[in-house]
């Protein structure tokens, strides 16, 4: 867990850490839905919010903004891990998910298979089961695990096949808050289809541990920076070499066929970087890494070091508060000691209506969130029995005295 200076540092940078200007102060447990947004990213968005000019005119500024993406480009390579193939900014992380599996779908033989799990957010499940079809190709959806709350690679090895065109891994569930094993499914599914096209939804995993694309053998992997310290309004993809290749949307004529459509938003680059240089400050605090991507990886590896002390004592306890897995009439989705959980607990209540119980903490300035059985969180819940659950995601900004505050909550709500 980070000492009280650094907590404090890390603090000190996001915007509306322990207040909403709308309720006053708050602890805020909703990071799944999105994460704190940083100080110097509300600052940079009003900077080019106010620019008039469009990257690459001839111009001071149109060059300047041009050279900004660029260098932007190059940060997101460093965050993916990625030197080569392309990287694209978006719409929305899923608007991105879309575009790489309908590309993918729609530009590999016909009379093959699209593979997804059915642990998936909506945004790949979606898009394989629409683009299936078009493609000539069968959609087929491996059963999770609903006791863990998460897929093995081995689930994956019995269902893949020769075959197998397009395979989809979510990287972390915004439900059960569990994390894949991607390097390993990739692993087993290219033992059998070796030139599967993988595309990976990064969106929930991205703010909670670190991404390494050398590792993983995939050729797809997308984020949504405000679910990581950014904004709203963009999304991030990186496509390898191959799947760039492939047929897809551009301008007929346009040099180098590239994959990003109209003007873009200078701004969201700019917004990236400043995510990028935040973890990099965040790497230089908690090591002596000599290198950005050192850095970066350092960061990664205490932003998840302090989510799973914080995830720790919310289950097991703090002071003299017991955890949720000692409260009579709580049930943890996934199970309590779970090594794939990233920074999240989802929970059942006896006897009170998720609901209610998101209300009452909201109440006591505790922001959390319900997760319903609908299209969004169903293919989790709807398995377990469970009309809803409360989901009380953490991030690394968040501190233990945040996690007995609503410890203590559940207490008195339970009593």
């Amino acid at each position: 867990m980070f000492d009280t200076d650094t907590l404090t540092a890390v603090r000190d940078r996001f915007a509306h850490v322990d207040a909403c200007p709308y309720q006053g102060p708050r602890i805020f447990f909703e990071n799944a839905g999105g994460a704190l947004t940083l100080k110097s990213v509300v600052e940079t968005s009003g900077f080019f919010a106010a620019m008039p000019d469009n990257p690459g005119r001839d111009n001071p500024a149109g060059q300047a903004l041009q050279r900004l993406i660029e260098e932007a480009k190059q940060d997101m390579r460093l965050f993916f891990n990625a030197p080569e193939g392309t990287v694209l900014v978006g719409e929305s992380g899923t608007e991105l998910i879309f575009r790489l599996i309908r590309t993918a779908c729609m530009a590999t033989p016909a009379d093959g298979i699209v593979l997804s799990s059915s642990l998936e957010h909506p945004a790949t499940r979606s898009a394989a089961e629409k683009w299936a079809q078009p493609g000539g190709k069968r959609h087929v959806v491996i059963a999770h695990d609903d006791a863990t709350g998460t897929i093995q690679p081995a689930a994956y090895a019995q269902a893949v096949t020769a075959d197998t065109r397009v395979a989809t891994i979510l990287h972390t569930s915004p439900v059960t808050g569990m994390g894949v094993d991607v390097a390993g499914v990739a692993a087993a599914i290219r033992a059998v289809s070796p030139d599967c096209f993988i595309i990976v939804d990064g969106i929930q995993h991205a703010a909670h541990g670190r991404i390494d694309i050398s590792g993983y053998d995939v050729d797809g992997y997308v984020i949504s920076p405000y679910k990581c310290f950014s904004r709203h309004g963009y999304g991030v993809a990186w496509a390898s070499d191959r799947l760039a290749a492939l047929a897809h949307d551009h301008l007929v004529g346009a040099p180098g066929e590239p994959w990003e459509l109209g003007t873009r938003d200078a701004g969201a680059y700019a917004t990236f970087r400043d995510m990028v240089a935040y973890l990099d400050w965040l790497g230089s605090a908690v090591s002596d890494a000599e290198t950005p991507r050192g850095r970066i990886e350092a960061a990664g590896a205490a932003i998840h070091a302090h989510e799973a002390s914080l995830t720790q004592a919310m289950l097991h306890g703090t002071g003299n508060l017991p955890g949720l897995a000692e409260m009579p009439r709580v049930t943890i989705i996934g199970g309590v000691d779970n090594p794939a959980r990233e920074g999240l607990v989802c929970m059942d209540v006896e006897g009170i209506d998720a609901g209610d119980v998101v209300e009452k903490l909201n109440a006591q300035g505790i922001r959390t969130h319900i997760r319903k059985a609908d299209h969004y969180s169903g293919n989790i819940l709807q398995p377990l029995g469970l009309p809803s659950a409360v989901r009380v995601s953490l991030c690394h900004y968040n501190s233990e005295a945040e996690v007995a505050r609503f410890l203590a909550a559940m207490q008195d709500m339970l009593n």
